[in-house]
């Protein structure tokens, strides 16, 4: 057990891929972990589980991120459960894709709501209950970094804005002692994105490591970022791609 023994996790989209493996990573490493879901009520049911069958505290909480109201209220409620909360894993996002001329006003505010305001919500209600020593993480993707193709412009630019926002967190909250930090995901086997599916050999073939990662991987950054290893470092970004951007 690490450093996390005692502390206060909230993830966000912690029901499946990357933010299961997070969540139940934190567990692992001795944190407390509240997760959030949107519909997938039995698959968050299932991880908190895992967490607790293995000896940890687990919270569920149902959550549409698209609601401004939600990402402050599953704060409180994570603190509240425990009294503190130390670690913020702003994970939940919703992805869009296709030509920048069929994207609609609609498309674009439920793109920006989840993947841009509800973290800037989530990480300044954090801010207000976290203290020295506190973490926020935020994860975005490696395709800010570079684009294999069209169609992705607007799901880039919500996710390029976590860019801005972190820093902006890193030097507002260093003089508390909070680190925030971006880690940016490359190709990882996923439900929504796996390993053998339609144009994986592509985007595969585009890694400096010719393979996909796993949600494992993630995870094993973002505990590295929450324990004592991130004390020293914030308002950073981390690629864990397999080179992807390189």
């Amino acid at each position: 057990m690490s450093g996390l023994a005692g502390k206060v996790a909230l993830v966000t989209g912690g029901s499946r891929g990357i933010g299961a493996a997070i969540a139940r990573r934190l567990a692992e490493d001795g944190a407390a972990v509240a997760l959030t879901y949107a519909r997938s009520a039995d698959r968050a049911t299932a991880v908190a589980d895992q967490i607790e069958a293995a000896g940890g505290r687990a919270l569920v909480i149902e959550a549409d991120h698209a609601n401004p109201d939600a990402a402050v209220a599953a704060v409180e409620r994570a603190a509240g459960a425990w009294g503190r909360l130390d670690i913020l894993v702003n994970n939940a996002a919703t992805f869009a894709a296709g030509p920048i001329a069929d994207v609609t006003v609609e498309d674009l505010d439920r793109v920006l709501a989840v993947n841009v305001r509800s973290i800037f919500l989530a990480s300044q209600a954090a801010a207000r209950t976290m203290t020295s020593g506190g973490r926020i993480i935020s994860i975005g993707t490696c395709l800010t970094r570079r684009l294999p193709g069209p169609g992705l412009a607007l799901f880039t630019m919500s996710k390029a804005a976590l860019t801005g926002l972190t820093a902006g967190l890193a030097r507002d909250l260093g003089p508390r002692g909070i680190t925030a930090n971006l880690v940016q995901p490359g190709p990882i086997d996923t439900e929504s994105n796996p390993r053998d599916g339609a144009g994986a050999d592509a985007r595969r073939s585009a890694t400096a490591l010719g393979d996909y990662g796993r949600p494992d991987d993630i995870a094993a950054t973002v505990v590295h970022l929450a324990g004592d290893g991130g004390r020293y470092i914030t308002g950073t970004a981390v690629a864990v791609d397999g080179g992807f951007a390189v």
